[in-house]
């Protein structure tokens, strides 16, 4: 994997891992329409390089399942993988706005906006140039839109998830409360998962480590980061195998 050469991307096939909270920008719910339409304009810029791209969005700028005190926690997941819906369908009418050919496929049945999540559809329809919406999560409570991206990537043989945060890497503490948090650039599965680092949870950590599926972390709210990130450019932190001297 060439890093230097910066013209030409490094990866076919891509999923973009989009929290909810980043949709709603500062306001913390909703939508913010410049972010969304930020996230349009870079995607189709990476689609035109040739880059396969499959979206993954969560829901947090609208329904968190844990928002739901005293709610049985399936109906709470449930609700929340509606909310993703509505995310998928926000970003794909940035997208199409702008002229990208989009699907929004999603993992429990609402055909009369989305078609059903089958994988061959998928593969298919990002063969042919189009984004790929992935909403709906799993289709299974107990289950976040982090083990969703882990688990459609090993799905449609991904070679990397892109996560896009509201933070522009991982650290070793949380910078928002310790000033003197460490930036790592690079960092193995298993230090993730041994540190209780809040990268993604367990779960995807774990589908990404046994398939092999390196994850780039980097914040979104630098303009142009989804495209750095496409080209090989050296941000954010990079999760993945550790490397055999």
């Amino acid at each position: 994997m060439n890093v230097e050469n910066n013209n030409n991307p490094i990866y076919n096939r891509v999923v973009l891992k989009l929290s909810g909270e980043a949709l709603a920008g500062e306001k913390g719910y909703g939508f913010d329409y410049g972010i969304l339409n930020q996230i349009a304009d870079e995607v189709i810029s990476i689609n035109n390089l040739g880059v396969q791209v499959a979206i993954i969005v969560g829901g947090g700028n609208i329904w968190r399942g844990r928002s739901g005190v005293g709610m049985d926690r399936s109906t709470a997941d449930y609700m929340g993988m509606l909310a993703t819906v509505i995310n998928a369908l926000a970003l794909q009418d940035a997208l199409e706005n702008k002229g990208m050919q989009t699907r929004v496929q999603t993992a429990i049945e609402m055909r009369q906006v989305a078609e059903p999540y089958i994988r061959r559809r998928a593969i298919r329809h990002l063969e042919k140039g189009r984004v790929v919406i992935l909403a709906g999560g799993t289709g299974n409570p107990f289950f976040t839109t982090d083990t969703t991206a882990a688990l459609r990537a090993a799905e449609i043989e991904a070679e990397v998830i892109l996560l896009a945060k509201n933070i522009d890497a991982v650290y070793d503490d949380d910078p928002r409360t310790n000033s003197k948090a460490k930036k790592l650039d690079r960092i193995s599965y298993i230090e993730v998962i041994n540190r209780g680092l809040a990268v993604m949870d367990t779960t995807a950590i774990t589908l990404c480590m046994e398939n092999r599926i390196p994850i780039q972390v980097f914040g979104l709210g630098v303009k142009n980061n989804i495209k750095a990130a496409v080209l090989g450019k050296r941000i954010g932190t990079i999760i993945k195998e550790e490397e055999t001297p």
